[in-house]
């Protein structure tokens, strides 16, 4: 039997008093991890004293590394185009993905955005996907890579075999309250974003009520490690700050998401979505090379549209069928006069997953159309009786847990504050 080089216990009282990892003891605890040499309660103790003490930039780049070589790691290479991912830290009607992907694919570059599922009140990419019928998730390598070449984009789930130390490691930060740690935030997302052997990578970076990371500071700090390391690591990497204080666009929910980003590649669809839809195949473009490309054109003329229609095609879906709709609504309507004020992300995100749109376990359905359809916006003037928002659901005993949540999220006053750009900052380096 081989003797392990280094002791996990001292490995522990090292980041425990604040003093860095070597690169080697790096490379041996993720490993040791991978194999189960070292167990939950180390890794478990290893991660509270990370988020107690931090790393340098040099320890998370070994982590990162050391992440991605405990799987395997993709190459499109073989496609004869540049390839560009996006990553969003996630949010409350964050639907960009569906009409990004499409939109940059137009301009012959190719998108391999391996996407994951819902958990708690940030709605899940491929369970929005699959409300369409007949759309797969899961698709074989070959697969994917014939419909990139094809088509140019793909929408799937990761396989299994892309950075498992994170997948373990993820799993552990979840019932040991090291979520909300930047080093090892930073690390999970790129160590699979890099596995995944993109070209290029933009990050959506949210902040506000519904983020991640509800500070302006936290998230600008998260947003600046992950360029970093992806940078350090090979990959051409920017993020944008976008501005998650209130729901983005007018729906929330799985089907109800997929319409309106149908709407938007139509060359419709609310303003904030369609900004920030352009704003980020900009930069996307832009790092594949293309800083000329204009995707509001792209997405005026159906070029877009055409190529998501062969896209969901392409994964066995029906880009002409007929949405889900829950077979129960509950409409919220203003009890006075005014302009809608307030309407903090978070609470109506926490109202949607209580409709059924998404899970508290891994294992749980989504109902495909449930969530809310939002009839205002702040700064918007309403009327005593008018509409506010609909509930859809397909259990109405779901609805006032719902209507719980959504108490103190919103308010009708005189005026609203003024609210900046979706996007507030461009980090690249």
């Amino acid at each position: 039997m081989a003797v392990e080089p280094f002791d996990t216990v001292d490995l522990i009282r090292t980041k425990r008093s604040g003093d860095a990892l070597g690169t080697a003891e790096i490379d041996w605890l993720v490993d040791a991890y991978t194999r189960g040499y070292v167990e939950d309660p180390q890794m478990a103790a290893m991660a509270m004293a990370i988020f107690l003490n931090g790393m340098e930039r040099r320890e998370i780049k070994d982590l990162t590394l050391a992440m991605i070589a405990s799987g395997e790691r993709m190459s499109f290479g073989s496609l004869g185009k540049t390839t560009v991912d996006k990553h969003s830290t996630g949010g409350v009607g964050d639907k960009i993905t569906l009409p990004l992907a499409p939109l940059v694919a137009s301009f012959g570059v190719a998108v391999p955005q391996l996407s994951g599922r819902g958990l708690g009140h940030t709605g899940g990419t491929l369970d929005k996907l699959e409300s369409i019928p007949g759309w797969q998730a899961a698709l074989s390598n070959e697969r994917m890579m014939a419909i990139l070449s094809d088509v140019g984009a793909v929408i799937c789930a990761a396989g299994s075999g892309l950075a498992p130390a994170d997948k373990k490691l993820y799993a552990l930060r979840d019932i040991t309250g090291t979520v909300e740690c930047i080093p090892l935030i930073a690390s999970s997302i790129m160590s699979k974003k890099i596995a995944e052997g993109t070209g290029a990578l933009v990050l959506d970076v949210k902040f506000g009520s519904g983020a991640f990371m509800p500070t302006y500071e936290a998230s600008r700090e998260l947003a600046q490690t992950m360029v970093d390391l992806g940078n350090d690591a090979g990959v051409a990497t920017s993020a944008l700050l976008t501005d998650m204080e209130v729901p983005l666009g007018l729906t929330i929910g799985n089907a109800l998401e997929v319409r309106e980003s149908v709407d938007v590649l139509a060359g419709g669809g609310p303003a904030d979505v369609v900004a920030l839809t352009i704003e980020l195949a900009s930069e996307m473009l832009r790092l594949a090379g293309l800083p000329d490309a204009d995707p509001a054109a792209a997405l005026a003329d159906g070029r877009a549209m055409d190529t998501w229609r062969r896209m969901i095609q392409a994964q066995g879906g029906d880009p002409s069928a007929a949405l889900p709709v829950a077979r129960e609504q509950h409409v919220v309507t203003a009890t006075s006069s005014g302009v809608l004020a307030q309407q903090d992300a978070l609470p109506f995100g926490i109202a949607a997953w209580r409709l059924g749109a998404g899970r508290a376990r891994a294992q749980d359905p989504v109902q495909a159309g449930a969530g809310i359809e939002l009839h205002v916006k702040p700064g918007d003037t309403v009327t005593a009786g008018q509409p506010l928002w609909t509930l859809h659901t397909d259990d109405a005993a779901r609805i006032p847990r719902a209507l719980e949540s959504l108490e103190g999220a919103w308010s009708v006053g005189a005026s609203a504050p003024e609210r900046g750009s979706i996007v507030r900052e461009r980090i690249a380096s």
